[in-house]
């Protein structure tokens, strides 16, 4: 208020034209102004002078001497030595002018305005909402999809990564829900993270953590999907749990927790594949890198829970795949490994899809899941890739049996760019098991292919999966071992 009052004065200065001003000094040591606009001067005679216009200011002042008041703590003190007088006759004041007295009265403004105290906050905390300390369980997918979890929370201003969790404001945890080991190390692991919330105080008192409050606990991933309801219920050891097609929700799910609630969005999305995102490399100078080229699964094989963690099938576009890969060329990278539920059931049908009716299947596979469009295939995403980028290798996992047309296989047997590498899972040797896991092959099948595989690319590798206790018959360890013999023997000639 004080500074405004004083520009007020400024500007009447630099323009005398517009206003008189009349001063009168007091015995509280006070000077009250007055100010008299162009209309008062106007009205006054031309022929008066300037003496003639301080009774009228004076005048002036006892019909507005409460016009000026102190406000807020804020008066214009002088001293007792300060006069106004007036030489007889002569019209003008002895003592100092405005131009003096201004600068005295910005300084006595600035001692007896109210302070508030600024606080300027470190330039790391200013620029960064809060640390991240991740850690990631399972396979491939996992890990690809953590860095681009930690890509939407750098680009929502979750700027800084730590390595150690007693460090960190958010606490992610990508969970696996295939691998029971995997699963028993994340409730392990939430327990710790649980104490360093609780104990935070404590903690930062005895030096055990640094974290600037107390840490929000994020679980991520296919283990989320399937407990989200237990592990929110887990006496408050968690505050966010998000599931895989949901990442793009963490910063508001994070905001909700600040208000005493729970932050819960484990929807399955048909669209979602995160095309538009560019990861955060979790290795900075690695030279391999993973590539999603699409999530989910619509195989619904009896003894896997992926389709109802991770959704149905949906592919990203083949241009989105190019400009990622041609980022991780640009930055170093020499290897890129191309992931998926089941990658070589690639499905780029957004431009011109033609009838899935004419899918291809290895022979003697089968799907209980129809195609409905066709676009490009896994073997027009990998030529393309090759041929763009001729000086890097390509991998991909992981894939499934009845995927591997005749195109793809001499696809991999033409280009010296793409690794003469085949995972194969077979999960069981028996013809029965087989169809009771509802996998579309038989074993004969199967070994087909093998051969088939063999003798178009000779010296390929191939690994398999084998799943071994299934509950359907007694008599399974007999053929299950003898199909896992014959397969790696195979694989080592």
């Amino acid at each position: 208020m004080a500074s405004s009052s004083l520009s007020s004065l400024s500007s009447i200065l630099s323009n005398p034209q517009g206003c008189s001003l009349c001063f009168k000094a007091s015995t509280r040591r006070g000077l009250a102004l007055a100010f008299l606009s162009s209309k008062l001067n106007h009205a006054s005679s031309s022929s008066s002078s300037s003496s003639a216009l301080l009774p009228r200011c004076y005048n002036a002042h006892r019909l507005t001497q409460n016009s000026i008041k102190r406000k807020n703590g804020f008066a214009l003190d002088l001293s007792r030595s300060f006069s106004v007088s007036q030489i007889a006759g002569s019209g003008k004041f002895v003592g100092p002018s405005l131009h003096q007295f201004i600068p005295k009265a910005q300084a006595q403004a600035s001692l007896t305005a109210p302070q508030t105290e600024s606080v300027t906050p470190d330039s790391d905390t200013a620029s960064s909402k809060g640390r991240i300390y991740h850690e990631t369980y399972g396979c491939q997918m996992n890990i690809n999809d953590m860095e681009i979890v930690l890509s939407i929370m750098k680009n929502s201003g979750y700027k800084e990564i730590v390595t150690d969790p007693e460090s960190a404001e958010v606490i992610f945890i990508n969970t696996c829900a295939i691998r029971e080991n995997a699963e028993q190390r994340v409730w392990q692991r939430l327990n710790y993270f649980w104490f360093l919330k609780r104990q935070w105080k404590t903690n930062v008192a005895s030096g055990r953590a640094q974290s600037l409050r107390p840490p929000k606990v994020v679980v991520l991933g296919c283990m989320a999907e399937r407990l989200k309801d237990k592990i929110l219920d887990s006496d408050k050891m968690v505050d966010v749990v998000c599931g895989p097609d949901a990442y793009r929700d963490l910063p508001r799910l994070l905001e909700e927790v600040d208000y005493g609630q729970k932050g819960i969005n484990t929807l399955l999305s048909l669209e979602e594949t995160y095309a538009d995102i560019s990861p955060v490399r979790i290795s900075q100078n690695s030279i391999t890198a993973f590539v999603s080229v699409m999530r989910g699964c619509n195989n619904m094989c009896a003894f896997c829970i992926v389709p109802f963690t991770r959704g149905r099938e949906r592919s990203r576009p083949v241009e989105s795949i190019v400009r990622e890969v041609k980022e991780l060329w640009e930055s170093g990278v020499k290897e890129v490994t191309l992931l998926g539920q089941n990658v070589n059931s690639y499905n780029d049908d957004s431009s011109d899809p033609e009838s899935g009716a004419n899918w291809e299947y290895s022979e003697g596979f089968s799907s209980r899941c129809k195609v409905k469009n066709m676009g490009l295939r896994f073997a027009d995403l990998l030529d393309r890739l090759s041929l763009e980028f001729p000086e890097m290798r390509f991998r991909f996992t992981s894939p499934h049996p009845k995927d591997y047309p005749d195109d793809l296989l001499y696809l991999m047997r033409d280009r010296h760019n793409i690794c003469n590498l085949i995972h194969l899972p077979a999960q069981s040797g028996n013809s029965r098991i087989l169809e009771r896991m509802r996998r579309g092959y038989t074993r004969e099948a199967y070994l087909d292919l093998v051969k088939k595989i063999r003798s178009i690319i000779p010296d390929v590798a191939i690994t398999s999966d084998f799943i071994t206790g299934m509950v359907y018959s007694k008599t399974l360890l007999k053929p299950f071992f003898h199909f896992e013999f014959v397969i790696v023997l195979d694989a080592l000639n």
